[in-house]
């Protein structure tokens, strides 16, 4: 029922919205955002069913259904369609993925309700897929080089002007984003220090790469995209973007110390 009723209330209002779904698209377009939105259906929909057969703190649940809303109007909604032509919107839509949408899915914590509904061999890989959030240090280098590497212009560009490179880059957001953030956030003990300085690593270079969109001579992203558009884009990853980041390390660098507290006392 809250599938359905999320899915009637995001497609709704999708000839108003003018974005990039399997409604309002067309060609190509269609058929590519069709399968991201199948994509996200399906997990909604393992999720729910799962829900009913494994125990679960009612926020956990309300949060991934928000989570999965927020998804489907990010992916599908008219923000992805004003990224096409304004840095800013795109950096938008970047972000939410990244420091958004990634920490609040690893804080719903649905792998439990996801692993109950799926065959044994759906099982084995949703775990093989999450062993390496073991090591936050390989997640962050990851999760960096794919935020680096869409944001090269050339790679940018064809993201912008082909829908299929398009999604493939969506999923390069949020699969490392949800294995950085979960890697760092359920870090065992002793990945403690680990898990902080990959958090600050991040804010790191991603700051600095928004520094390099916010004091760009001219447009990174084609001659016909505007400057100070390129400019509030940067801003949006180095100083908002940076907050999660910042609050994150903060409860990082708190929890190791307190580890580090009482080994003292112990010893």
């Amino acid at each position: 029922m809250v599938v359905a009723g999320g899915l009637l209330l995001l497609f709704g209002f999708a000839p108003v919205a003018e974005a990039h779904n399997p409604i309002t698209s067309e060609g190509e377009e269609r058929i590519a955002s069709g399968i991201a939105a199948l994509g996200l259906i399906v997990i909604w929909a393992l999720y729910a069913i799962g829900a009913r057969r494994t125990p679960i703190a009612g926020w956990r649940m309300w949060l991934f259904h928000g989570t999965a809303v927020l998804s489907f109007f990010n992916l599908l909604g008219p923000l992805d369609d004003w990224a096409e032509t304004s840095a800013s919107a795109h950096m938008t839509q970047h972000m939410l993925m990244m420091v958004v949408i990634g920490p609040l899915f690893v804080l719903a914590r649905p792998l439990p309700q996801l692993l109950v509904v799926g065959a044994t061999w759906v099982r084995s890989m949703w775990r093989k897929s999450f062993k390496i959030t073991q090591y936050p240090m390989i997640c962050a280098y990851l999760h960096g080089f794919m935020i680096w590497f869409w944001h090269v212009p050339a790679f940018y560009m064809l993201a912008v002007e082909n829908p299929w490179v398009h999604i493939f880059e969506h999923a390069c957001f949020l699969v490392t984003a949800v294995w950085f953030w979960w890697s760092c956030l359920y870090a065992a003990r002793d990945k403690a220090p680990f898990a902080f300085l990959a958090l600050l690593f991040t804010l790191m270079h991603t700051g600095f790469l928004g520094a390099l969109l916010t004091f760009a001579a001219e447009p990174l992203y084609g001659e016909a995209r505007d400057l100070q558009d390129q400019q509030l884009a940067g801003l949006l990853m180095w100083v908002l973007g940076g907050i999660p980041y910042i609050a994150a390390s903060i409860w990082a660098g708190v929890r190791w110390y307190r580890q580090l507290d009482r080994n003292i006392l112990s010893d």
